[in-house]
Parts: structure tokens; sequence; C-alpha cells
């Protein structure tokens, strides 16, 4: 049984409680959904993170953390470590520990119900079967089906312009398919497992070797695509209540480094407004697909465009997406005061299935807002000999570019701390960076990386690449 890590919760009389469960960089969402459910219920809302990040320090209230790792590796190197938890271990973990169902036992002695808000649904987490606890997001079974790629493939080559592709359930067929498909697929061959997200169990394939190197005959079923060159890779985020209530937050570029490596996003997207329309009008079609197979809440969709301006769909991601706070933030400096920002509309998606009668999507860039982020992500192994304060005022940031009282600003998030190991695929922080042109973005991020890699003294990979 995973115990608590650290924790500085603290009750207020006359408040209710949600819980958030995930990572500390959707920490800033929950800002959004606690001022919405106090203004839907006419009663002062908070809620209680439960993270897995480990930390030198933190800088956030109502913080409860749990990493079933971090104890093991400290007294196996000696020092704190950061190391990934998988989304499916660390909903488990939390779901059974008994100190988190004895706060959950003392906020119902307060409260007649509770709300899990999760950055994805997930059968893993199970507190949602206590009586008077619910999931304010997504159906988790439908979702998990709705997250196969090959799921999406077979339900949407007849609606969309899909990538070729192939669906392989064993290892023998995956490298027989792949031999026979190589000779006309020159390109290269777009090889993932039924379940990957942000480049992980995925890989670009030039031959067999290659294939190999990445799986084994355990890890299948397996989608072959044919790989299309190409520039861009747009994101639309979305929300989805119903068959006729599809809403289109926005389209954002993803960075894709080494083929398959999301390292972050910069908004508003370089593509032409016919091909954004395009971007838009698909996800309404996903939406509408989406809804009919049960799902309502959050989700992005991704797309390439090749080189001919042709849209092809890549993948459906039924949950919310890296740029979630960032379009909060845009849309709440570009939309009507008062209108409702994504939080309160998955609230309404999920609760009611239909948009408050207030519901504006963004039709253009009023205040030229632009953003990008960046994850800093470690190949290998590193350590670091010095920390960067805790940034906690994105919000804030956009804001004051927004009203000019700000040419351009860069954040760095939830940086790990100083004499800290950083396992592998740990993230050491995050960058935002804003500005009123894609040049001041980019001078941030570059700015924001620089900073970070002044605090790393020690790489134990000699290849390692930022991600």
């Amino acid at each position: 049984m995973s115990d608590i890590y650290f924790s500085n919760f603290q009750l207020e009389e006359d408040t209710e409680y949600f819980l958030y469960i995930g990572e500390l960089k959707n920490y800033g969402l929950n800002t959004y959904l606690k001022e919405a459910l106090s203004h839907i219920f006419s009663h002062k809302f908070d809620f209680i993170a439960i993270i897995p990040d480990v930390f030198e320090q933190y800088d956030y209230e109502n913080l409860i953390v749990i990493n079933p790792h971090a104890k093991i590796l400290e007294c196996q190197y000696g020092t704190h470590v950061c190391c990934r938890v998988s989304s499916e271990e660390f909903a488990t973990v939390v779901s059974k520990n008994r100190r988190i169902h004895a706060l959950i036992k003392r906020l119902l002695n307060r409260q007649e119900h509770i709300y899990i808000y999760m950055y994805e649904s997930i059968p893993e987490m199970t507190l949602d079967e206590i009586p008077g606890l619910s999931i304010l997001g997504p159906d988790k079974n439908i979702a998990k089906q709705l997250n196969s790629k090959i799921y999406q493939y077979q339900h949407l080559k007849d609606i969309l312009p899909v990538v070729d592709f192939r669906i392989c359930h064993e290892f023998d067929s995956l490298i027989q398919t792949s031999q026979e498909l190589s000779k006309s697929w020159r390109d290269g061959l777009f090889v993932c497992q039924e379940y990957s997200a942000a480049g992980v169990n995925s890989i670009i394939a030039h031959g067999i070797v290659d294939i190999k190197d990445k799986f084994n005959p355990l890890d299948g079923p397996y989608l072959i695509s044919r790989f299309i060159p190409h520039e861009h890779d747009p994101t639309v985020l979305a929300v989805v209540a119903g068959e006729e209530d599809v809403y289109i937050a926005g389209v954002a570029d993803q960075r894709i480094e080494q083929g398959t490596r999301f390292t972050g996003s910069v908004f508003p997207s370089v593509l032409d407004k016919k091909i954004i329309a395009r971007l838009q009008e698909y996800t309404r079609i996903i939406g509408r697909w989406l809804a009919r197979e049960g799902y309502r809440g959050i989700l992005g969709c991704d797309f390439l465009v090749d080189d001919n301006d042709e849209i092809f769909f890549l993948e459906i991601n039924d949950r919310k997406q890296g740029t979630t706070l960032e379009f909060c933030c845009t849309l709440e400096q570009s939309l009507p005061p008062g209108s409702p920002m994504l939080p309160e509309l998955e609230f309404y998606a999920v609760t009611e299935g239909l948009f408050p009668a207030n519901t504006v999507e963004m039709k253009s860039n009023p205040k030229n807002l632009h953003w990008g982020t960046y994850n800093y992500k470690i190949h290998g192994t590193a350590q670091t000999d010095s920390y960067i304060p805790q940034s906690t005022q994105e919000r804030q940031a956009f804001k004051k570019v927004a009203e000019g009282k700000l040419k351009k600003d860069f954040l760095i998030l939830e940086h790990t701390g100083c004499d800290f190991i950083l396992a592998e695929g740990a993230f050491i922080a995050r960058i935002v960076a804003l500005g009123h042109n894609r040049t001041d973005v980019q001078q941030g991020l570059n700015q924001g990386r620089k900073t970070i890699e002044l605090t790393i003294v020690k790489k134990q990979d000699p290849e390692e690449q930022h991600g």
C-alpha cells in the first residue's frame, strides 16, 4: 500500500470539495472548475489535488502526493528521485489508499456528493464505485474503448480521410505485413500499439530491424499506417455534449520531434484559414460519431497536413489535451465576460448532455494572443544541482499579455528541484511562452530551455535529446 509522500490540505468551513486526481501540470484547470461549480450551485467550492509528482518543494495549496516508487528509488539512489508513474498505476494506487478513503469518508460527512476530476477517465479509477462519488468526465469504459487506435481507424475510415492502414493482432503478422508494405510504402511505416500517446509505444520504421528493436511479441495488437512526409501536425481541442453539440475550442500546431515525439504546441496555427475550417469540420464529424458512441466531455483530434494541403486523420485522444489549460486562458481573454470555460462546458456535457445557453466559440483572436508550450523530458537519466522557483501564475500572465501590460513573457512551471536524480522519461519542467507574435513566443521557449539546462549537471545518456 502506497503511503502519502507529502500533504498540506486543509478543509475550510462552508466549502464543498472535489478531488482532482492526476499530474500537477493540470492543476490550473481546477481553478476554472471550482469557479464554475461555485457559480452553478451558489455555494463555495474548492478542490484537493492528489498527484504523483515528486518535487523538492510545493508552492500549491491542498495537495496530497502519492508516488509508489519514490521511497524505493530514494533508498536505491541515496537522494530524491523524480520518476513518472503511469496513469493506470497511479489510479489503481490512489483507489486503494486507506488515507484517501478516510478523507472521502470525512468529506461525505460534510457534503452529499464528491466529484472526481481527472485528465483522463480510465477503468483503473474505482473510487467512483463508492456511493456519493462520480467522475466528472467521460464514462471511463466508453473512453477506454474509444481510445483504441484500432477502433478509431476501423470506424472512421468511411467518413474521414484516414491514412492507409493495416491491423495486425500477432507479432509474426506484424513482421510479415511490414515486409510486404515496405515495398510500396517507401517513405516508411508508422507502427504503434493499440493504445499510445505523445509518441510512446510508436515508431516510424524503415525496416524490420526498427520494428524488432521497438516491439516484442507481447506488445500486440498493432496498427500499421503509411507514413506521409509532412510539415504540419495540427491538433484540435473540442468538447462533446451530444450529436448537435460539438464545441471547438481552437486549433494549435504540435511540435513533433524525431518523427513521433510530442514536445509541445503553438497557437495560433500557421495554417491557412481554409485548412483550419476543414480541420474544425472534420472534428465536428468526429464529435458527432463520439456522441453516438456515448462519449461526453473534452477531447483532442490530431491530423497531418501534407505538402499538397491534403488533411489526414491521425488519432483521437478521448481526454483532456496538454493544451487544455492554455486554451482556457486564451478563451477567457477572447470571449465575452461570463462565457463558460472548458471545465464548465464539460460539466454540462457530462451531467446534462447539452451546453449552457451562453456558450460562445472563439471565432477570432481579438487580443492577438500567441503562445507556445514545451515539455522538457529526460531521455536516459540526469541529475540537478539547482532549482527554479515554481511559477503558478500562468493564468495571470495570459491576462497581462492580453491587456498589453506585458509585451511578452515566459514561465517555467513544475521544475523538479535541486539535487534530484531524473529517471528515464521524467519531466524536469514545462515551459509556457506568451507574446503577440510567433517570434516572441519562440524566444521565450528558447530562453526557458536554456534556463532549465543550467540546472542539469549530469546526463548519463550521451545521446540524450530534449523531448
